[in-house]
């Protein structure tokens, strides 16, 4: 006998494109749009929604704007007026007045910053609420077609990108315009000659200002991308040790990871060094037009055609120039930024359900539990139908098993029950109601579903299993957990009932997790069952512990169950055989046995592979 050998692997060197390829997702594109007036239009009717917020803000713009536009004048009236001819009283004066305009600049500036904050962060909360909102009542289809990070950036990210436009482009930008105007006018109808020549610099200020942030601001982009990518690899690598560790890849997960993170860094250091440029820029953009304006400020000057204090006040108002020059460079790549984030929320917020109650819709009332499939045919896509022509009756109180091998269309049924979906052809009745006709909420109020992949919310063992009923008292949900026998273990946890479960539930075994589930389902008290698979995942006592528990507590109500595991569905009062989305096969289990087809064939096999 030959001896198990370890192969070395050589260490393999990952190339640029195969670090990137994995993570480029479809919420990975260019995050540029052309600029949409109608689009920008829907965007804004969320500012508009706040109009008292949205009044206060520009109220507090014009105190900061009169502030800012009178102090330089006040500031050379003093050099010209009571400095230079001495006028001690005049000169104090000046410097109350100038005080409270300080004053007034600090009030109105800190009111506005809180203000424009307020509105932006109210309009994106209001945002990501109606979009949650929304994607709540989206069909299950919707979700099929999408995988969950999608949903997640759509919500967080996009919706995100969204805040600086909102908090400080569109009331800053109308601070700047009017700053802007307000420093033209004062400078024109102080000299205009002088003003004339200081204003040839904001033509190239005003172009470098906005080449240079938008260099900024893409080379940000691409940090915010990369550093996207690498939590993405993360939060997966660290859901997949126990496999990475199964076939030590921790080596090539490493490498890969490096290189990765190298990626983030240079990006980073890139954008560090797009952005140290600009502050310089600016400085020397003002410099230079500080420059022009003494340079010919002094020629001016020895031929009296202005004063100092006039020389200094255009000084000033120069200086407070350049700032609102940049931002409104900055804002039309903010609203790039908008165009893409927004025509992507509202992508989601155009997405109707496929699932609608109609109009005149009713609720549903308190059902019996009798279900008819008539004649029911579904296709997940156009061209692939996932059942055909399926019909059956299940009286109240009976349990029906749904039986087959994977894909034949068991699951799909159950979902048309639950109305995730709508058939594309016949009908399913509850008591003689088509459900299509019912209000949806009414209908899965009354069935309790059972899954296969049970999901366990984070919190307390309490809170999961009155997750199937929010009213439920703690003695409610004990009896619940007792009833399918878990009470047992939960009381073996350290806290009992109010243990902490971590993410997904991941310190429960899997049977531990389909116990709370079931008690979550009984929790309900459902006048139909469901339970698609759902003692797949239990080890035989643990089902032996359920099989005992469910004689009791299917008794009264309507149960369907998907199996594979032939043993738990003896008692079914009716078993249907599918097979390529029909129903080849039904009965109980003796008659299917004695036809000894398709149902007979799975059992044989089955206790095969057992043996």
């Amino acid at each position: 006998m030959s001896q198990a050998q370890v192969v070395q692997r050589p260490e393999r060197v990952y190339t640029d494109a195969e670090l990137r390829a994995p993570f480029i997702y479809r919420d990975d594109e260019a995050l540029e749009k052309k600029f949409q007036l109608g689009q920008m239009k829907r965007l804004f009717k969320y500012v508009a929604n706040h109009p008292r917020l949205v009044a206060l803000a520009l109220i507090a713009t014009l105190g900061n704007l009169f502030a800012t536009l009178f102090g330089p004048y006040m500031v050379g009236r003093a050099i010209d007026g009571a400095i230079g001819q001495g006028m001690t009283g005049a000169l104090v004066a000046d410097a109350v007045i100038l005080l409270l305009t300080y004053a007034l600049n600090y009030v109105a500036s800190h009111y506005r910053i809180y203000l424009t904050n307020l509105l932006g962060q109210t309009v994106i909360q209001r945002l990501r609420e109606e979009l949650f909102s929304h994607v709540q009542r989206l069909s299950l289809g919707f979700f099929d077609e999408r995988p969950a990070g999608s949903v997640l950036v759509r919500i967080m990210n996009d919706v995100n990108s969204l805040q600086d436009l909102f908090t400080n482009g569109v009331i800053n930008s109308i601070t700047n315009i009017f700053t802007l105007v307000g420093i033209v006018v004062i400078m024109l109808s102080l000299n205009a000659r002088l003003a004339l020549v200081t204003f040839i610099i904001v033509p190239i200020m005003f172009v470098v200002s906005t080449r240079l942030t938008l260099t900024i601001r893409r080379a940000w982009q691409q940090v915010r991308l990369r550093l996207s990518r690498l939590n993405a690899h993360l939060a997966e690598a660290i859901q997949g040790m126990r496999v990475t560790e199964a076939y030590t890849r921790q080596s090539e997960n490493q490498t890969f990871f490096e290189g990765m993170n190298r990626d983030w860094m240079n990006r980073f250091l890139h954008a560090q060094r797009v952005s140290i440029l600009f502050g310089p820029m600016v400085d020397l953009t003002s410099a230079v037009g500080s420059m022009i304006l003494f340079w010919y400020g002094i020629h001016l000057l020895r031929a009296g055609l202005v004063t100092v204090g006039l020389l200094v006040a255009f000084a000033n108002y120069l200086g407070n120039f350049w700032q609102p020059i940049s931002q409104l460079g900055n804002l039309y790549n903010q609203l790039l930024v908008a165009m893409a984030s927004s025509e992507r929320i509202f992508q989601y917020l155009d997405t109707e359900a496929s699932v609608k109650d109609r109009l005149d819709a009713e609720a549903l009332p308190e059902i019996r539990g009798e279900v008819a499939f008539e004649r029911v045919t579904f296709e997940y896509e156009p061209g692939r139908r996932a059942i055909e022509d399926v019909s059956f009756r299940a009286e109240p109180g009976q349990t029906i098993a749904l039986v087959g091998h994977t894909g034949a269309g068991k699951s799909t049924v159950m979902n048309l029950l639950a109305r995730f979906y709508d058939p594309t052809g016949g009908r399913i009745l509850v008591d003689g109601h088509d459900i299509r006709e019912m209000r949806s909420d009414s209908l899965r109020s009354q069935i309790g579903i059972v899954l296969q992949d049970t999901f366990i919310f984070s919190g307390t063992i309490l809170d999961n299993i009155r997750y199937g009923n929010p009213a439920a008292s703690d003695d409610d949900v004990m009896a619940a957990a007792c009833a399918v026998y878990a009470d047992e273990f939960i009381r073996e946890l350290e806290n009992g009932y109010h243990t902490e479960v971590r993410e997904r539930g991941s310190r429960l075994s899997m049977g531990q997790r389909q116990l709370l589930s079931f008690a979550r389902a009984i929790l309900a008290d459902p006048r139909i069952l469901v339970l698609d698979e759902a003692t797949a995942s239990i080890d035989t006592y643990t089902e032996h512990l359920i099989q005992k528990g469910l004689q009791v507590l299917l008794a009264g109500r309507t149960a369907f169950v998907v199996a594979h595991r032939l043993s738990t569905i003896r008692e079914a009062d009716q078993i249907l055989v599918f097979d390529h989305g029909h129903i080849v096969e039904r009965g109980t289990h003796s008659e299917l046995m004695q036809l000894r087809g398709h149902y007979y064939q799975l059992v044989e096999a089955q206790y095969q592979f057992l043996a």
